[in-house]
């Protein structure tokens, strides 16, 4: 039985309305590809949680649970786990994000979002972050 890994993601959208992709580092599964920023959702914690205690390691950014909107999810059979990732949109968060975890951040317009490499996981979510943002 194939075992199912539960992590939370959150597509930032600035003013501009564009969207914050991250880029995994060298020596990480996948590395060189970008995503969007969240993490495992760990034992006890809702997605959300995840997603705010994430985005405060990865980012350096706080956000509040009312400015995380249900947007959709992923789920991806990867050859070891089964990928299942709520993706929340947040418009509003505190400070500015900083790649403290990643090899790069990138503002990138929602319809430019297919020219960058990504996880099998993250390309399906593509089209409904453009019809959506």
């Amino acid at each position: 039985m194939t075992r199912i890994v539960l992590v939370a993601a959150a597509v930032l959208v600035d003013p501009d309305r564009r969207i914050l992709l991250a880029k995994r580092p060298v020596g990480k599964s996948l590395a060189g590809l970008w995503e969007f920023p969240g993490g495992k959702v760990e034992p006890g914690e809702s997605p959300e949680a995840a997603v705010i205690r994430e985005l405060d390691e990865e980012l350096g950014i706080n956000v509040r649970e009312p400015c995380l909107a249900p947007l959709t999810f992923a789920s991806h059979a990867y050859e070891q786990f089964h990928l299942l990732m709520p993706v929340f949109v947040c418009r509003r968060w505190e400070g500015m994000p900083e790649a403290r975890e990643h090899a790069e951040l990138a503002w990138v317009p929602r319809m430019r979002l297919g020219d960058y490499p990504m996880p099998p996981a993250d390309l399906p979510l593509i089209p409904a972050i453009q019809d959506h943002i």
